[in-house]
């Protein structure tokens, strides 16, 4: 599959240079991170929340869990993970379990973890279980615009 069309495209339309970087097969983003020889704090992990006000993306470090006290605490928010049948109806492009973090790209709100925002470079997932995307920190933020940046993970 490769890169998400949803995602090749924003991607495209913003200007964003990029690097792709394949791995062995990887269902989770701990495991992608060292299939792919990369330090898991610089690997994007994306989980989908949800609640009657809509979806929202939250995005950690693979290396990082989310608290959902702390996100519910800061935004004011009572989220639970959504669905696989939601996440599959959101990202339609995309294998089940590989979400990219880019929520501007699916007409998604997005909070991120402020130790990813501090990386000097980030790799997320492109759509699929075999690749990662790899960009610059100032292009990751200019790939989320209006990501809300706090604290409300842990490392694992």
């Amino acid at each position: 599959m490769a890169v998400a069309m949803t995602l090749q495209k924003y991607m495209e339309d913003q200007g964003v240079p990029y690097e792709v970087v394949s791995h062995p097969r990887a269902m989770r983003m701990a495991t992608a991170a060292e299939a792919a020889h990369l330090p898991d704090d610089r690997v994007a992990k994306t989980v989908v929340l949800e609640d009657e006000r809509g979806y929202l993306l939250a995005i950690v470090p693979a290396s990082h869990h989310i608290q959902l006290g702390e996100v519910h605490r800061w935004l004011d928010r009572h989220l639970g993970l959504a669905t696989e049948d939601e996440v599959g109806t959101l990202f339609q492009d995309c294998e089940l379990g590989a979400i990219p973090p880019i929520g501007a790209a699916y007409g998604l709100d997005v909070v991120m973890e402020d130790d990813l925002a501090a990386q000097r470079d980030v790799f997320f997932e492109a759509g699929d279980h075999c690749s990662l995307i790899h960009v610059s920190a100032e292009d990751f933020r200019r790939l989320m615009p209006n990501a809300r940046i706090g604290r409300f993970s842990r490392h694992d």
